[in-house]
């Protein structure tokens, strides 16, 4: 009897320890994409495991994750990301993760009491437009003027520039509703299906006055305007599926 009951609780533990590594889930890799700023030696913490890791100078990455798992991105000239793996992120040999410069890496440096910047050493003019990737794109297309702005125009670049700026902006502002909330409080607070998180988060930022909130990073308007928004989203929902 001894020995029976010896043999079943060794068969127990076997079993447990099976079902413990089919459930550490897999490496991950993934990639991580930048404008114009450096992607090495991001740091990405899986807040679920406590595990680290590091992006190469490539912005390669790999870290152990199982779905539902949520990794943080972060790093001093980035803007923070937070990113909850699903069943998709399992399923891809690579995956993108596209982080945001922060809008001013270094503001000022005092020194013995002296504020030091570029605008103060005359290294810019004071006041002069910060532009973004794709905003530069269009202003080297059409600032010569002459021939080569009008050849732009009939080519249907400038056109097409002017589009990729409003994809820009609104990839920016999709990075960013995409920390502030999880998908918990989509459904259990907004009571937005998990399907339409995506599209309702597309839907928000097309809102002028909610993209005008988010972009001043105004999180008391920001948390004001979701609640109105989702509840229209859901009436159209509503609406779609009768």
């Amino acid at each position: 009897m001894k020995i029976k009951s010896t043999l079943q609780f060794v068969v127990f533990l076997l079993v447990q320890v099976a079902f413990g590594q089919t459930d550490n889930g897999k490496e991950l890799r993934g990639k991580i994409i930048a404008d114009s700023v450096a992607v090495d030696r991001i740091t990405i913490e899986n807040v679920t495991t406590d595990k680290t890791a590091f992006s190469d100078v490539n912005g390669f990455f790999t870290i152990a994750v199982k779905e539902s798992d949520v990794l943080v991105f972060t790093a001093v000239h980035l803007e923070g990301l937070r990113r909850k793996i699903n069943k998709q992120d399992l399923l891809q040999e690579v995956i993108t993760v596209r982080m945001l410069p922060k809008s001013i890496i270094l503001n000022e440096v005092i020194v013995n009491e002296s504020t030091i910047t570029a605008e103060s050493l005359g290294i810019i003019p004071y006041g002069q437009k910060k532009y973004t990737p794709a905003e530069r794109k269009l202003y080297t297309a059409t600032s010569g003027g002459g021939i080569d702005g009008l050849l732009n125009a009939i080519s249907g670049r400038k056109a097409m520039l002017k589009k990729e700026i409003v994809i820009e902006k609104k990839e920016q502002l999709l990075a960013r509703i995409e920390v502030l909330f999880e998908d918990k409080y989509y459904v259990e607070t907004l009571k937005i299906p998990t399907d339409y998180i995506k599209g309702f988060q597309y839907y928000c930022i097309d809102d002028t006055g909610f993209a005008n909130a988010l972009r001043s990073k105004n999180k008391t308007m920001v948390m004001f305007l979701i609640v109105r928004l989702a509840e229209n989203y859901n009436e159209i929902i509503t609406g779609e599926n009768k």
